[in-house]
């Protein structure tokens, strides 16, 4: 590359000053996306730790997995880029996983990623927020702990000037976490930094120290013990002990040399040039620096190895060693190409940057469809609710309907009952004025008073479909009365009753059992000479009452020769009468009531009626 050859060659014209290189190499750093855009090769060993997260929640997203998974794939987003301080994009990720868990209706999720929200926004110091999703937290979740916890918290953020009303708040979370083992052991850690902070701000360093302490032996993420190392070396070198300080430094760097870890290596080799350097250890601290460059170069972490040169060439400044510092911007700059095409970390992050765009569009693309089932629910659910709607609607007509055609089966029955009390009034004032007429005064008003009592019962119960069956046998005697008054040489008659009936408990239908006495004794005992015989029997048989009606009659079919047109009539009616009654009962209670009406045959004439009710 022609262009990177003159670069070099402006870094080792031997008059260049410093502040000339540094603007070189800044202009070098931002044109980094153009000269990366073309390195697909270098693409493919893309070992970013981010990618493996980003790329699954893709993914997931295109996969359409169920909303859990993909909160919990935008929570491990998260996480890396806590673990890389990027506290902005954390907090994005994190509310994009609380959002994912509503829509799944997840309480205890949520409540956990506001709980997590809240931490990234104390990060940034933004406590305002952090106490408010501190406090939704604590409403959404259930756990009487983690209520306690939140609220803890609240208090904690509330009192940041009082650091002794502080320690009271910590105290009784790390009381709660340290008896509930099933607890976050992350929450442990963090409140046991969080003691260790407010102890150094109230300058008890050791009691920070040992806090700190604490919080490692708790500690199992390896980013957070060792943010606790790093912070416990921070408050040995504030307490000027430099060799405890640089002692968790070089632990710290040993692991990281032991586990490859080549981004916490340089970053250690940093810091520890920093505390070397404060311990008036200049060599050293160089040389910790020049490690560092060194090892930026070697791994191809563009950078690191930029951070690096700039820590070495302002110490070489500080040497007032500028030819030193000018050489190494001008190694630097010699070995930039080399390092730009072995740097994966520089096009994984513009690979990161492609997956985000994807992960957007999928976003969109998700939230659209879920805004199109929505709106397809509330369509499907509007139309179940018409439908159900229009059929309570047709329901109510039907019963209204129903409600009608019983009323008027009701109002025809008692139409029907009450059409046989016409004809049974007119003989009975036809006898009164035959008794009258023949100068029996006595026989007038005994047939009266019989007559007046018989239809205010009748009368009282005009109304009832059913009555008691010693109600209906009491009307029916006092008829039989009136009746054997009036043709007393025609007929006498017979009540019989099964004693295993309970006449009260036993109801029948009200007026039906008369009309056929009636019949028997106008058309069949008056036409007799003497010895007229009409029989009532009533017994039980299985769960039916049966009610039997005898007479020794002239029977039916001489009857209809010696009847009058008007009286053939009546009979016809009255028989259509008992059977449209005996119909409209079985319809409006459901009863099988029958009526069978049977001549006698031989020498005996007469018509036996038998009714059966269940």
């Amino acid at each position: 590359m022609k262009w990177l050859k003159n670069v070099y060659f402006v870094v080792t014209f031997k008059t260049i000053d410093i502040y000339r290189m540094k603007r070189c190499l800044f202009l070098y750093i931002l044109l980094l996306p153009f000269f990366l855009y073309g390195q697909e090769e270098v693409k493919k060993r893309s070992v970013y730790k981010s990618n493996s997260a980003v790329s699954k929640l893709s993914s997931s997203l295109e996969q359409n997995v169920s909303n859990d998974s993909i909160a919990a794939d935008y929570e491990k987003v998260a996480r890396e880029f806590i673990v890389k301080k990027d506290y902005i994009k954390a907090e994005d990720y994190l509310k994009r996983a609380r959002q994912t868990y509503e829509r799944s209706n997840n309480k205890e999720k949520r409540a956990y990623m506001e709980r997590e929200i809240a931490k990234v926004q104390e990060m940034q110091e933004n406590y305002t927020a952090a106490i408010v999703s501190f406090r939704n937290a604590s409403h959404l979740s259930s756990d009487a702990i983690q209520k306690e916890l939140n609220n803890n918290d609240i208090k904690r953020l509330l009192n940041l000037s009082n650091p002794r009303s502080q320690v009271t708040f910590v105290q009784r979370n790390i009381d709660i976490l340290n008896t509930s083992p099933t607890q976050n052991k992350e929450d442990r850690v963090q409140a046991y930094s969080q003691m260790a902070e407010i102890n150094y701000r109230m300058d008890n360093k050791e009691v920070a120290v040992s806090n700190l302490q604490s919080a490692l032996e708790v500690a199992e993420e390896p980013s957070q013990a060792l943010q606790v190392q790093r912070r416990m070396a921070d408050v040995y070198a504030s307490e000027n002990r430099m060799d405890e300080a640089i002692g968790i430094n070089e632990e710290i760097l040993k692991k990281a040399t032991e586990e490859q870890d080549t981004k916490v290596q340089i970053e250690q080799l940093q810091t520890l040039s920093n505390v070397y350097i404060e311990n008036k250890e200049v060599f050293r601290g160089i040389t910790s620096l020049q490690q560092a460059y060194d090892l930026a170069l070697k791994e191809g972490r563009t950078l690191d190895a930029k951070k690096s040169l700039e820590l070495l060439v302002a110490q070489y400044r500080k040497e007032n060693n500028n030819r030193r510092a000018l050489d190494t911007y001008a190694g630097f700059m010699n070995n930039l190409e080399s390092l730009l095409k072995a740097d994966s970390s520089l096009i994984d992050e513009k690979v990161f940057i492609a997956h985000e765009e994807k992960i957007a569009q999928l976003e969109k693309e998700r939230l659209l469809k879920d805004e199109l089932i929505r709106k397809k629910n509330i369509t499907n659910s509007i139309l179940t609710g018409s439908i159900i709607l229009i059929l309570l609607f047709l329901l109510l007509i039907a019963k209204a309907l129903y409600s009608i055609k019983r009323k008027n089966k009701k109002i025809a029955l008692q139409s029907l009952r009450r059409e046989m009390n016409p004809h049974f009034i007119f003989n009975s004032l036809n006898s009164v004025n035959q008794f009258i007429a023949q100068n029996n005064e006595l026989e007038a008003n005994k047939y009266l008073s019989s007559y007046s009592k018989l239809m205010r019962n009748i009368m009282e119960n005009s109304n009832k479909d059913f009555t008691p069956l010693s109600t209906e046998l009491e009307q029916l005697k006092e008829y039989l009365e009136l009746e054997h008054m009036r043709f007393h040489d025609k007929f006498t008659y017979q009540i019989t009753i099964d004693a295993q009936i309970d006449t009260d408990a036993t109801h029948i239908p009200n007026m039906l059992i008369q009309p056929q006495i009636e019949n028997a004794i106008w058309h069949g005992l008056r036409y007799r000479e003497k010895d007229g015989l009409l029989l009532l029997h009533i017994k039980k048989e299985g769960n039916q009452l049966i009610v039997s009606i005898e007479d020794n009659g002239i029977g039916r079919e001489k009857s209809q020769e010696i009847k009058t047109k008007h009286q053939k009539e009546h009979q016809s009616r009255g028989l259509t009468n008992t059977y449209e009654r005996i119909n409209l009962l079985n319809s409006l209670y459901n009863s099988k009531i029958t009526v069978t009406i049977i001549d006698k045959e031989g020498e005996e004439s007469g018509v036996i009626v038998l009714f059966r009710f269940p």
